[in-house]
């Protein structure tokens, strides 16, 4: 083996074992100053890494070189938003029509979806498809809200939109809570059965999408838009906290969150809610951008009285987004 070789295996392998280091520290301790860096998933950053090990092994020849390559697949396996769904493999999948009941218990179908103000087209028959009891919609326009609600229920069903924002349901709506200065609200749902459900529909700030990480602005944009996307939540928190006997009644709460699943700002979500997708989707969860979709930042929580039973994501022509719909169970 030539000194060439050899130098540039090390090389590489210590590349790669710094950025191996450098992206545990960021997608586990999310420093807001590294922000821009994991904006990207992780195995975009793993991929890099796996590539430079491997090219050191073919350099080097030697199996111990491969040692690098095992410790990249272990972390993105357990690492990785995107991995996750395999642990709910033999789970069953949503299917179009009407929610098909639980273990003897009704379904409830809540379907969360950006419209993209119909610059794509109008989705309202693609939501019909699937016979929702609850549609949050996010970048939709008044009147495209009351649109929806009657090609879904035939002017049966309750709707409030605020700003871009709007809930449509099958249900009454009894109440409706909102931040005029955001595009969040919150609404009370008296079901069928009499009981109350609080819903939460939110459109967090619009991410920052500058990758020019040789550029200081760059990383100091995605830290200011991550603390205003994190600032916004706790308020929407804060207002469901006043406003209800949380965490005692039951929640959904969804939308865009503008920020990956494996972003900081979901973890403000972790003691009070469960991640509809993670506990029971199956395929393929990322949502942006519809054609190759690399990022799950449209996501369907429920508070502990809302059991999830099946999760997917469907795309749709008719947005930049994929919709994500999940049935729940009342407990």
């Amino acid at each position: 083996m030539s000194t060439f070789r050899r130098r540039l295996g090390w090389t590489l392998v210590g590349f790669s074992l710094l950025l191996y280091i450098f992206t545990v520290f960021c997608f586990s301790i999310q420093p807001d100053h590294f922000a821009a860096f994991t904006v990207l998933p992780i195995w975009l950053w793993g991929g890099i890494g796996l590539f430079l090990s491997v090219v050191a092994f073919y350099l080097m020849r030697r199996w111990r070189w491969l040692i690098m390559t095992g410790v990249w697949v272990v972390t993105l396996l357990v690492g990785a938003d995107e991995s996750r769904v395999l642990l709910n493999f033999g789970k069953s999948a949503p299917l179009s029509g009407p929610a098909a009941s639980y273990d003897g218990k009704p379904a409830i179908r809540v379907i969360t979806m950006n419209c993209a103000i119909f610059q794509y087209g109008d989705p309202a028959k693609d939501l019909a498809m699937w016979h929702p009891d609850i549609v949050l919609l996010q970048d939709a326009l008044p009147y495209q809200v009351k649109h929806i609600a009657d090609v879904l229920y035939g002017g049966q069903g309750d709707f409030r939109e605020h700003d871009t924002n709007g809930v449509v349901t099958r249900w009454k709506i009894e109440r409706e809570i909102h931040n005029p200065s955001y595009r969040d609200q919150q609404v009370t749902i008296r079901m069928a059965d009499g009981r109350l459900m609080e819903v939460v529909n939110i459109h967090l700030h619009s991410a920052a999408t500058d990758l020019r990480f040789w550029n200081r602005s760059t990383w100091t944009g995605h830290r200011i838009n991550r603390t205003l996307r994190r600032d916004e939540l706790t308020i929407v928190q804060q207002v469901l906290q006043q406003t209800t006997q949380f965490p005692d009644t039951p929640t959904l709460l969804g939308g865009d969150f503008n920020s990956p699943a494996s972003d900081v700002v979901h973890r403000q979500l972790a003691r009070d809610f469960t991640d509809a997708f993670t506990a029971v989707g199956i395929g393929w969860g990322d949502t942006f951008q519809r054609r190759f979709p690399i990022l799950r930042i449209d996501l369907l929580y429920a508070t502990r009285h809302l059991t999830p039973v099946r999760a997917k994501t469907v795309t749709t022509r008719c947005s930049d987004h994929r919709m994500v719909v999940a049935d729940f169970v009342m407990r």
